[in-house]
């Protein structure tokens, strides 16, 4: 038996969040342990939809335990409006089951609004949510951060929202803004403390326990390894690390507590926001892929650039993450299509290259080399077998695992959870 790590393998918007709730059938524990809720996961159970932005895909099933780690960022405000609306749809979050880390880092009102300042400077623009994810992080690594456990303490409140504001007064200072008064933030946080405190715990410590009493614990990461703080296209990348190894550090668990990492992976590629895509196409083939897919921001509802798949990019994310097995996602997608390209290599500077440089100058250069597989003209969507799919599929399916180094765990041929077809269970590998 494994606890399994699941990532995307790209830039994100992969279908995670359909993969993890199929798993969580089999899980005790859905964890998140990075990002904050400028992520989406859009789940399609029984006909209903649901989509959550902050809390683990294990929420919407009665019976599991969901847990934020301390990795995440928690807007509160957003959180209990999220939990609002889950309630609306009759899934019942409570603190039995739903546990956050009571070291998690807080995104407040003033994040958000430096978040936006910033994105509407063309000059620094990288294209986020707007959500304040980066400036909170920013506190949590300078060290001022207010987090969910200081919320415990009012008294002791105001020394730390001061600590906060010299820093975010001296910025806006800069900025030629007003200045935040102290009582504000304050007001903000005492307000949403009652809310939000009851589902606070020592997580490191309840997830040591359930793991010593044989829980399976399913890690579920936000965004994709492509936006990794480290190993993303930087500077178009997340403010947190999205990599399977955050797994342990956003949970308080250690490395030995993960045995698969199941790497999210879409037939062809999309991304939101801006940066380097080197497959990306700008025409009808991208047209094409983003109607068929639906691409569409689950959080920001922003149309999604499409492209052919790069091998090179999700080779490169299979070894960042030690991904074991890839669930391969929207192959229904390319239905249809009479020929497939698939970008094997790079050229750069006028020579091969197999991987995706560090450099932010150099990945805006890289031209894809393809390779065109033929398509297939009978439909793999809802299939649930690998009878069920055209022989050209199949071939597609297996010359994209010769070129990722890895093997396909799971295809998914539809938003539903049923639509699926297992290789290889994370849990039992």
């Amino acid at each position: 038996m494994a606890n399994v790590v699941v990532v995307g393998s790209q830039w994100g918007d992969e279908g995670k969040g359909k993969i993890v709730d199929w798993l969580s059938e089999q899980a005790d524990i859905v964890v998140r342990f990075q990002g904050g809720h400028n992520a989406g996961h859009t789940l399609v159970i029984d006909g209903k939809t649901y989509k959550l932005s902050l809390l683990p895909s294990g929420v919407v099933r009665s019976g599991k335990l969901s847990v934020i780690g301390n990795g995440v960022v928690v807007d509160p405000r957003a959180l209990v409006e999220e939990i609002d609306r889950l309630k609306a749809q009759g899934v019942a979050v409570t603190p039995d089951s739903l546990r956050i880390a009571e070291n998690v880092a807080l995104i407040l009102s003033l994040h958000s609004e430096l978040d936006a300042i910033r994105e509407s400077a063309t000059t620094s623009s990288i294209g986020t949510t707007k959500r304040g994810i980066g400036p909170a992080y920013e506190d949590k690594v300078g060290r001022r951060a207010i987090r969910l456990m200081d919320l415990a303490d009012l008294n002791s409140l105001n020394g730390k929202v001061d600590r906060l504001l010299a820093h975010h007064n001296a910025l806006r200072r800069g900025m030629n803004l007003p200045e935040i008064q102290p009582k504000q933030i304050y007001d903000e946080l005492a307000q949403v403390a009652p809310h939000v405190l009851p589902y606070m715990d020592s997580v490191w410590q309840l997830l040591d326990e359930k793991r010593r009493e044989g829980k399976r614990i399913l890690f579920e990461g936000a965004q994709g390894a492509l936006l990794d703080v480290d190993h993303g296209t930087y500077p178009y990348v997340t403010s947190s690390n999205t990599v399977a190894g955050q797994a342990a550090t956003g949970s308080g668990m250690g490395p030995g507590a993960i045995g698969y990492v199941l790497g999210i992976t879409k037939a062809y590629t999309t991304r939101v926001g801006n940066g380097p895509f080197p497959t990306e196409q700008k025409n009808d083939i991208g047209k094409l892929l983003g109607e068929r897919g639906h691409e569409f921001g689950t959080v920001t509802g922003r149309p999604r650039r499409c492209g052919w798949f790069d091998a090179v990019l999700v080779r490169q994310t299979v070894r960042t993450s030690g991904i074991n097995g890839i669930a391969l996602t929207k192959l229904d997608i390319l239905d249809g299509i009479d020929e497939i390209k698939v970008c094997t290599r790079y050229k750069l500077d006028g020579r091969e290259i197999d991987y995706l440089p560090a450099s932010e100058h150099a990945q805006a250069q890289v031209e894809p080399i393809y390779e065109t597989v033929e398509g297939w003209k009978d439909k793999t969507a809802n299939a649930r077998s690998w009878a069920d799919l055209p022989a050209q599929a199949i071939k597609y399916v297996r010359r994209v695992e010769e070129l990722i180094g890895c093997p396909v765990a799971l295809l998914s041929t539809s938003p539903e959870r049923e639509d699926t077809i297992l290789m290889q269970n994370p849990f039992e590998a």
